[in-house]
C-alpha cells in the first residue's frame, strides 16, 4: 500500500512539473493567457532554468521598447525638421503675394513656381517617410518572382532621364541580359533609382555613370559607378543615415534616398557597400541566392 501511495504521488508531481515547464514554455514564446497553480518547495529548483530564460526575455523586451520609443522620438525630430524649411518658405511666399496686391505679373508666376516645388518637396519627404515606416515596422510584402535585371535597369534609367537631360549625363549599361534577378520588381526599382539619383547628383554635366552586373553561384551583383569628386571622409560614414546631407549635397536633397534604398536591398536578401575616391564614387549591391 506504501509503494502505490508513493508511486502515484510520485506520478502526480512528475505530471505537475511537466505541465508548469510547459506553462513557462509558452510564456518565453509571448503567450501569457495562462494560469499556473501553486507552486511546492520542492519544485523551485527544476523551475530555476526556464524562469532564469523569462528574465531575460523581458529584460530584452524591456530593452527594446525603450529603443524604438527613442528611434520614433529621433524620427519625429528629423521629420519636423525637415518640413520646417519647406512650410517656412511657403508662409514666406505667402506673406508677399498677400501684401502685394500690385505685384508684377512675372514675379507672382516666380512665387507660385516655388510654392509648388516646395509642396512637391513635402509630398516627396511624405511618401518616404510612410514607406520607411512601413520597413521598420515590418509590413512590407514582397512579391518576388525572377526579373532580368537589364529590364529592371533599363526602367530605372526612363524614370531619371529628365535630370541626366538636364546635366547631359549618359549612363552606360554593361552586363549579360539573360542574367535574372529574384526580388519584388516595384521595390528593387525604387531602391535602385535612389543610387542612381544619388550617383547623378555629385556628378558634373557632360559626363558618365558606368553600371555593370554580373552573376555567379552565391550572388548577383550590380555595380553602380559615377565620375564625380567622390564622397568626402566625414560623410561617408553616413550616407546610408536617414536624414543625412553630406556637405556637397544639393539645396533639394532630404536625405533619404540612400537609407530608403539599403532598407529595400536588404529586405531582399542584399548588401550595399560603398567606395569612393576623387575620381568617383562605386556602390557595390550582392543579392545573394538561397
Amino acid at each position: 500500500s506504501i509503494i502505490i501511495i508513493f508511486l502515484k504521488m510520485d506520478n502526480k508531481k512528475n505530471k505537475e512539473l511537466k505541465d508548469i515547464t510547459r506553462y513557462i514554455e509558452e510564456i518565453n514564446k509571448k503567450n501569457y493567457e495562462l494560469h499556473i497553480d501553486e507552486l511546492n518547495e520542492d519544485e523551485l529548483s527544476i523551475l530555476k532554468s526556464e524562469i532564469y530564460k523569462t528574465t531575460i526575455m523581458l529584460k530584452e523586451s524591456a530593452e527594446n521598447s525603450l529603443k524604438d520609443k527613442k528611434n520614433l522620438k529621433m524620427s519625429l525630430e528629423d521629420i519636423s525638421h525637415q518640413l520646417k524649411t519647406p512650410l517656412t518658405s511657403i508662409l514666406i511666399i505667402l506673406d508677399n503675394l498677400i501684401e502685394d496686391e500690385d505685384m508684377d505679373k512675372n514675379i507672382r508666376e516666380e512665387f507660385i513656381k516655388d510654392i509648388k516645388r516646395e509642396i512637391l518637396n513635402i509630398n516627396f519627404l511624405v511618401q518616404s517617410i510612410l514607406k520607411l515606416s512601413k520597413f521598420d515596422s515590418n509590413t512590407i510584402v514582397f512579391n518576388n518572382d525572377k526579373y532580368f535585371v537589364n529590364d529592371i535597369l533599363s526602367e530605372c534609367i526612363n524614370r531619371i532621364s529628365p535630370i541626366c537631360d538636364l546635366k547631359n549625363i549618359n549612363v552606360n549599361i554593361k552586363g549579360n541580359k539573360n542574367i535574372e534577378l529574384y526580388c519584388d520588381y516595384k521595390w528593387q526599382i525604387e531602391a535602385l533609382t535612389n543610387i542612381i539619383k544619388n550617383c547623378i547628383e555629385y556628378t558634373e554635366c557632360n559626363k558618365s555613370i558606368d553600371i555593370e552586373y554580373n552573376d555567379n553561384k552565391i550572388y548577383t551583383c550590380i555595380i553602380i559607378t559615377d565620375k564625380g569628386s567622390g564622397i568626402s571622409k566625414e560623410d561617408l560614414p553616413h550616407i546610408f543615415e536617414r536624414f543625412y546631407k553630406g556637405n556637397n549635397s544639393s539645396n533639394d536633397s532630404i536625405g533619404i534616398g540612400l537609407s530608403l534604398a539599403k532598407s529595400i536591398v536588404e529586405k531582399n536578401d542584399g548588401v550595399i557597400s560603398v567606395d569612393t575616391s576623387d575620381v568617383g564614387t562605386t556602390f557595390t549591391i550582392k543579392y545573394f541566392k538561397k
